[in-house]
């Protein structure tokens, strides 16, 4: 959905193509792999400009599927020569691929709740030579059965990614992100991502074959890429960070520091990270200091004189303690209260250090190419901007921050876990959140649809809709229309 919106913005209105959201299927089962390739291979491929696929989807059916091992490796081989009859059919055709790094704990299903969390600390000590006893004392409270399907599921996902960079190799795929999910510093999936690493470096394909984490946000890291290949441009970034010290850490979910997660973001993305501003077209404010709420005053007067100066300017509003998953309160209110939000190229404040950033920078990229290379029409570049930005911030605070914990704890669930709901509570909860959404849309009539450029260009946005596809509450779909036909 993201992807398309943002595409939307970049002159690519009309041309851009996606199965449609049901055809992910529930967060519990496995997508339609079967229409979706036949969906893909129905495309007028000859009026494409690039496709962008994920191999866990025709793989294994989606992200979750790719978790447990219902699909055995000679189906997935089986499934994904799809790749192969695309290439046919297209040769020429730009193809972008993103495949997963399975991450180190199991999806929570309710029926894994009584080991889950013995699974997951056993796929990150086990290596360790030191914690051998620790780790057989895991082994025996885990089910055998279970222990088993996650490792195969495992060894098939990696000798999948071992493919798929062959087939890179072989110039089916032109460009392939494998991307580590969920995962900390130490664990079973520091060996599979080393061995990647070299087989990268072993037939010389770095330039063509990246791995970092994230998974969420890669469709829209691999448009922004495509764009500027596509421009023939590579923007410059210089990154600005409101913690030294926090840059230097591993953020919640990762394995790697947040300085090395920028750097591998912006290239993903197409661009390239530079030291000096004066080098710069676009400047990353990169915001992690929720311990230290002055800092959020000062480091949103620094985004403010940038703006100011008319500079292109990219939030990325990290959580680095993993207990929000959303925007920071005192930061959040700032940027709102200051009228900078809709000045913004690109935004993102939600769970992961690389879903935030992989969301933020994308659009800020496709911003500045839609806007300096491509010069689209400023009816299209500013509605689907402005209803990116809007919908980030409906989202990732307004939902996530405020209105999630009340909406868990209200319908039976404290924290930050997902509330899983039948049929009837996930309504009950959907008209809950919309009311309590529509109150906070309100509350932006002064700060947010007064300041410029929202109020130059658009109208209120109308028709808000909120959704639980997958009947909890970690993810929602909100949506809207909103028409920036206006004459300035």
């Amino acid at each position: 959905m993201f992807a398309i919106h943002a595409a939307n913005g970049a002159n690519c209105r009309g041309r851009s193509r996606s199965p449609t959201v049901g055809d992910a299927g529930p967060v519990y089962h496995t997508g339609p792999v079967g229409s979706i390739g036949q969906w893909i291979l129905s495309q007028d491929l000859s009026s494409f400009d690039a496709a962008i696929v994920c191999l866990d989807m025709l793989a294994y059916g989606g992200l979750v599927g790719s978790r447990v091992h219902q699909v055995p490796l000679e189906t997935a081989v089986k499934r994904l020569e799809i790749i192969a009859k695309l290439r046919e059919k297209a040769p020429r055709l730009p193809l972008y691929a993103q495949s997963v790094l399975m991450r180190l704990a199991p999806s929570a299903d309710m029926k894994n709740d009584a080991y889950r969390a013995q699974l997951a600390r056993w796929a990150e000590i086990s290596p360790d030579p030191s914690r051998q006893e620790e780790t057989a004392q895991l082994a025996k409270v885990i089910p055998a059965t279970a222990l088993a399907d996650y490792q195969q599921a495992r060894l098939r996902n990696h000798t999948i990614n071992q493919k798929a960079i062959e087939w890179v190799k072989k110039g089916m795929i032109d460009y392939l992100l494998i991307t580590q999910d969920d995962a900390k510093p130490q664990g079973v999936h520091i060996a599979e991502g080393q061995r990647l690493r070299e087989q990268i470096h072993q037939q010389n394909l770095q330039a063509k074959v990246a791995l970092q984490p994230g998974t969420d946000e890669v469709s829209m890291l691999l448009l922004a890429r495509f764009l500027t290949q596509k421009a023939a441009f590579t923007p410059k970034i210089k990154v600005y960070y409101s913690s030294d010290s926090l840059s230097k850490r591993a953020m919640p979910f990762e394995d790697r520091p947040l300085t090395t997660s920028v750097r591998y973001q912006i290239e993903s993305a197409g661009a390239t990270q530079v030291d000096k501003e004066a080098d710069a077209q676009i400047l990353l404010y990169v915001y992690t200091s929720r311990q230290q709420p002055q800092r959020a005053i000062s480091f949103v007067n620094e985004i403010k004189e940038k703006l100011a100066s008319r500079k292109h300017v990219i939030v990325a509003d990290i959580d680095p303690v993993g207990n929000v998953q959303g925007g920071d309160s005192v930061f959040s209110a700032l940027l709102i209260k200051h009228q900078l939000l809709p000045a913004l190229s690109g935004y993102a404040s939600w769970n992961t250090a690389g879903n935030t950033l992989g969301t933020a920078l994308p659009q800020g990229v496709t911003y500045y190419l839609a806007s300096q290379r491509f010069k689209q029409p400023k009816t299209a570049l500013y509605s689907a901007q402005q209803w990116f930005l809007l919908n980030r911030v409906l989202d990732d605070y307004y939902f996530h921050t405020l209105i999630r914990p009340e909406a868990n704890r209200r319908f039976g669930k404290p924290g930050l876990g997902a509330l899983i709901l039948d049929e009837s509570r996930n309504k009950q909860v959907e008209a809950f959140c919309l009311d309590r959404l529509q109150g906070y849309l309100k509350t932006l009539e002064q700060d947010y649809f007064t300041s410029k450029p929202f109020a130059s260009f658009c109208q209120r946005p109308q028709h808000l809709q909120f959704s639980l596809p997958w009947h909890r509450t970690f993810e929602a779909l909100i949506d809207f229309d909103l028409d920036c036909s206006r004459k300035n």
